[in-house]
């Protein structure tokens, strides 16, 4: 384990928990000083969450120890561990919509007493928000009115509204923008220039390298890995994760000249939202669009997936024209569409993986008008195959799946399937650890191999630059800008932030 100077902030002795037979924390120490800010990684399941809920007080430890500031701690529920002087922002928002957002921000908080202070509270929300470069919203403001990345900063706002001596912070920055991203960090830094340590858990490992001071990587319920970020590689950093090296797969999209698949889409328009999408789409190839939230980016695939009525434009898939504004009959015509929102949108969560992965693709199995048996359970065994979902699980609930398997579930229903020509994907790998970011843009590399036109949408660059071969930049409902693949990371934020959104 690594030194720290005098006292650490925090220290994890021995720190073990399990769940019946299942070892999710083996032994684990840790110590990190006041004002550092310490990045925690590892795959899915490695007991990166279930170590945070132990901070977090959710949870109790089966043996080892906490100290903070050199007291052991012991936690009946959450609100010990916030007496304690932890806040925690968990990767699930907590806000309530129909509250304000001061109210939100002083919800919960040990001894606030809004109703007898509420002058105080809007200003001390005021004071917040602009800490996370919010100084625009107003604290009168209900929470369901602000787009999901402010209400992510909103929520880290409430965190350090608390005082704490160490703020966690779980996959902050899943649902930002770029430029809600760099805003975050520098509320981040400012809280641990003032002694705060923090504790920051992310799949993203370009900015655990660029905010973190060290860099502790759990895998298989251990720590395998406490080093300072000056000592640590990309590679590195993704073979102390995975126990392996990983291998970027290369661009092996079939030429668009040998598909007859082609999606063209004239003057697409959304009122207040989209202005005059225009694109010709080609089957064999993957195409990503960026933009930050708001952009167009996202409304433009629920366009072409019929989810928005008030779209307006032709588009035509080969010599069909699709009605906009009707998903199921879209959706017979050939196009896929998965949400970035999979729980809310694309997974049935209590139900079976094999009912999740078989759902689009009920004509196939279904016999004398009923569902199941033989010819289920044989599809669902290859659609799992192919989206590399383990085949034993079929029967098990998808919610109990990683955020990477439930992904792949939902990809998986369109694999395979000889009526799909389209598939659209909004933010393909949100919240999803690196070998699962990894073998979700296989899969829809694989599904353009296969002659399908390919689209998805991503606030991320690195993934942009990854895993698209023709990059589309939007920004106020417009394109501004079409790039093939070679550009750099700078051309593409440098677009997206300080260009005026002309057509292009």
């Amino acid at each position: 384990m690594t030194e720290v100077v005098g006292t650490p902030r925090l220290e994890l002795c021995s720190l073990t928990k399990s769940f019946g037979a299942v070892r999710a924390v083996r032994g684990v120490s840790l110590a990190i000083a006041p004002g550092e800010i310490h990045g925690l990684c590892g795959h899915n399941g490695a007991g990166k969450s279930t170590l945070i809920n132990m901070l977090a007080g959710n949870v109790a430890a089966d043996a080892g120890e906490i100290l903070l500031d050199g007291e052991p701690l012991s936690f009946a529920g959450p609100r010990d561990a916030q007496r304690a002087g932890i806040a925690t922002v968990d990767q699930e928002l907590s806000l309530v919509p129909t509250l304000t957002v001061a109210e939100n921000i002083v919800l919960g908080q040990v001894g606030a007493g809004f109703l007898r202070h509420a002058r105080h509270a809007r200003r001390r929300a005021a004071e917040l928000l602009a800490e996370v470069g919010l100084e625009d919203v107003d604290p009168d403001t209900a929470v369901d009115e602000l787009s999901i990345g402010t209400r992510q900063l909103v929520e880290i706002a409430r965190a350090l509204g608390r005082e704490a001596r160490l703020l966690i912070l779980d996959e902050p920055t899943a649902t930002l923008t770029e430029v809600e991203i760099e805003r975050v960090f520098r509320a981040v830094r400012g809280v641990a220039a003032q002694g705060c340590a923090v504790i920051f858990v992310s799949h993203r490992l370009g900015e655990v390298l660029g905010l973190c001071d060290r860099v502790t990587v759990m895998r298989d319920g251990e720590r395998v890995l406490d080093a300072h970020v000056g000592e640590l590689s990309p590679d590195a950093l993704v073979e102390a994760i995975l126990g392996e090296h990983l291998q970027p797969a290369p661009h092996r999209a079939l030429d668009p000249r040998e598909s007859t698949t082609a999606l063209t889409v004239e003057s697409l328009a959304i009122p207040g939202r989209l202005q005059g999408f225009s694109a010709t789409l080609l089957g064999g190839r993957v195409y990503g669009l960026a933009g930050q939230v708001g952009a167009g980016a996202s409304d433009v695939l629920r366009a072409l997936a019929g989810l928005v009525p008030a779209a307006t434009g032709r588009v035509r898939l080969g010599e069909r024209r699709l009605p906009l504004g009707n998903a199921a009959a879209i959706s017979a015509c050939g196009v896929g569409f998965v949400s970035g929102d999979r729980k809310a949108e694309g997974l049935f969560i209590s139900r079976s993986i094999l009912e999740n992965l078989t759902v689009a693709q009920l004509g196939r199995i279904a016999r004398g008008g009923r569902i199941g048996g033989a010819a289920e359970r044989r599809r669902g065994c290859e659609l799992a195959e192919a989206a590399h979902v383990p085949t034993e699980r079929l029967g098990e609930p998808v919610g109990v799946l990683s955020g990477g398997n439930q992904q792949k579930a939902l990809l998986g229903r369109y694999l395979l399937h000889s009526g799909v020509e389209v598939l659209l994907v909004d933010e393909p790998t949100r919240g999803v650890d690196v070998g699962g970011r990894a073998a979700i843009h296989e899969l829809l590399r694989e599904a353009a191999r296969q002659g399908q036109v390919v689209v998805f949408a991503s606030s991320e660059l690195d993934e942009l630059l990854e895993l698209g071969e023709t990059i589309v930049t939007m920004r106020s409902g417009r394109v501004i800008g079409t790039y093939a693949e070679g550009t750099t990371r700078e051309e593409l934020l440098s677009d997206l932030t300080h260009r005026e959104g002309a057509a292009a």
